[in-house]
């Protein structure tokens, strides 16, 4: 229609008219006469991989189930791809898990607001601050059992642990007891001169036998904030791994069984478990890189 002329004066329609009576915007008629570009494809800056995205897949699947632990994270499976020699983005990694269904499932949580108790609980060194706490967990046999643990603050490894069928105050002690014979020396007066415990209110740990014991050794006991877990999140953050990784994936038919399954895992844990902050090492790896640095 536009190559009409007009009767009253022969001269072609105006485009802009024709729109008008068309219904149509002229914008997309002068986009239509635009030649069609390409449809953008992204791609990621820089060199290409030599390792396609099945061949990835595959890799993080065998990563996956030849870990011996259960639901690790996008950050452990690419700490694991990289110590094999496989290099890949971290983000490329969480895209392909993700993508085959292969992410642990995890727990939504809601936004935490400020704390109470804006402090640092990870120390510099290790054998300066220990975080302890309590757990239980299920047998057919005995009932209801308890798991007491004891970590280092620093480098995060099970310095002591204690599983028994009644928890009370002498139960809480063993894994301090514990951690004094492998680190101190054992349990003797002023032996572990400086050291600082951090736990809970839970009776077992403001009984008095609790603190004599401590204080005998010239441990001073830290106390978190109540409702506030964070300030004993070292421990607080084991006794959730310990939890995914056997006591919800075991039925234990004895206490003599869950001793030595926990036992097992604990293990495990100190000489294989990737810490991020420990530059994805384990708790065994970190100590002893401490331990060259004091000697050095």
């Amino acid at each position: 229609m536009s190559a009409e002329l007009t009767e009253s004066n022969g001269k072609p329609y105006p485009l802009r008219l024709i729109c008008r009576a068309m219904g149509v915007a002229a914008s997309s008629l002068y986009a239509s006469r635009q030649p069609r570009k390409p449809l953008f494809q992204w791609a990621k800056p820089g060199p290409k991989t030599h390792l396609g995205d099945e061949a990835l897949t595959e890799a993080i699947r065998k990563v996956i189930l030849n870990s011996p632990f259960h639901g690790e994270g996008h950050r452990k499976v690419w700490a694991r791809l990289r110590c094999q020699g496989l290099r890949a983005g971290r983000n490329r990694v969480l895209r392909l898990m993700r993508n085959h269904g292969l992410l642990a499932p995890t727990r939504r949580v809601h936004v935490h607001g400020d704390k109470a108790h804006a402090g640092r609980i990870i120390e510099e060194a290790p054998n300066r601050t220990w975080g302890t706490d309590a757990t239980r967990f299920w047998t057919e046999e005995e009932g209801w059992c308890w798991f007491f643990g004891a970590l280092d603050h620093c480098c995060d490894d099970v310095v002591g642990w204690h599983v028994v069928k009644r928890g009370d105050r002498f139960a809480a002690l063993e894994p301090i007891r514990q951690g004094l014979g492998e680190h101190f020396g054992g349990v003797s007066k002023e032996a572990a001169r400086g050291l600082v415990v951090r736990c809970d209110h839970g009776p077992q740990y403001t009984s008095d036998d609790f603190w004599g014991e401590l204080a005998f050794c010239g441990i001073e006991v830290s106390y978190a904030y109540v409702g506030e877990p964070e300030c004993n999140g070292i421990v607080e953050r084991f006794l959730r791994t310990l939890k995914e990784q056997v006591l919800w994936a075991h039925r234990f038919r004895n206490l003599a069984q869950a001793r030595q399954v926990i036992g097992d895992f604990i293990a495990r844990y100190n000489g294989h478990w990737l810490i991020q902050r420990l530059g994805y090492q384990s708790p065994a790896q970190a100590r002893a890189s401490y331990l060259l640095q004091e000697a050095a």
